[in-house]
């Protein structure tokens, strides 16, 4: 059974379940299984809901345990770890019924008044906000400006008019950074040629692939309805895992998020 989901909107309104219980459906994707950074995006609007609106996100950690089904919808437990007056702490275990299908912990924080230093630049070779090859996909518009040996560079932001609510625009992110670290982390295995340099050989050809675990640190609020730039680099590749870190800015330069990555990169050998 497809779900009706128009819009991202549609996609962050969680129905409550019961106590700190909320569930959540999926679009169908070209790819069969669930898009990871959607599990991210909604089981974080699973854990805001828990939250008072003074406490923003400032990291997220997840592990993706299996692939998730359209067909089903998505059951989203928040564990209520810690309320602190600074921080708070939730845990997030979402599951479909084959199991759990991801494991999410984030860390909330309500704003300092503290010293505000930026040490990363946005890079000089990416073009105007929006610009690169279109590569748009359901609900994300997708400008690719990068994709080398090592390095994968995009334009994401949300296809529709989110509004200046600061937990959408965080799950905005969320949703869309999942896109490009395999990119990145793939791009130095040393057959990736073979799928570039032929145009009948696909990527699901030569290897088996999914994200393992994921990490967002959010240093600053994100702008309302922007194109982001995600750049991200490969660290390297070792026992069948890549690992893609990368930063996220707006704009303007302002360094939005910073975002790791690990996927399983495994070449098939059957």
């Amino acid at each position: 059974m497809a779900f009706d989901v128009p819009d991202f909107a549609t996609l962050m309104a969680l129905e409550s379940h019961g106590p700190d219980v909320y569930v959540g459906i999926s679009p169908e994707y070209p790819w069969g299984r669930v898009y990871g950074g959607q599990v991210v995006a909604q089981g974080l609007r699973a854990a805001q809901a828990t939250v008072d609106a003074e406490h923003r996100v400032h990291s997220l950690h997840a592990y993706f345990i299996r692939g998730g089904t359209s067909d089903e919808p998505i059951r989203y437990e928040v564990d209520r770890i810690r309320n602190g007056r600074s921080f708070t702490t939730r845990r997030v275990v979402a599951r479909q019924s084959d199991g759990a299908i991801l494991n999410l912990a984030c860390s909330f924080q309500v704003d300092e008044a503290q010293a505000d230093v930026q040490a990363s630049t946005l890079p000089d070779d990416v073009g105007e906000p929006g610009s690169g090859t279109v590569e748009d996909w359901d609900l994300l518009g997708r400008r690719m400006v990068h994709h080398s040996r090592g390095r994968a560079s995009t334009w994401l932001r949300v296809l529709e008019d989110l509004g200046d609510d600061p937990t959408m625009q965080a799950c905005a992110l969320a949703y869309a950074s999942d896109d490009i670290p395999t990119n990145a982390a793939a791009s130095t295995h040393p057959r990736i040629g073979e799928v570039r340099d032929d145009s009948v050989t696909t990527y699901g050809d030569v290897f088996i692939g999914a994200s393992l675990d994921h990490a967002i640190w959010f240093h600053r609020p994100v702008p309302p309805d922007q194109w982001l730039l995600h750049d991200l680099r490969s660290h390297g590749l070792a026992n069948a895992r890549g690992l893609a870190v990368g930063e996220v800015f707006a704009p303007s330069g302002l360094h939005v998020a910073t975002v790791a990555q690990e996927i399983l990169i495994r070449e098939r050998t059957r």
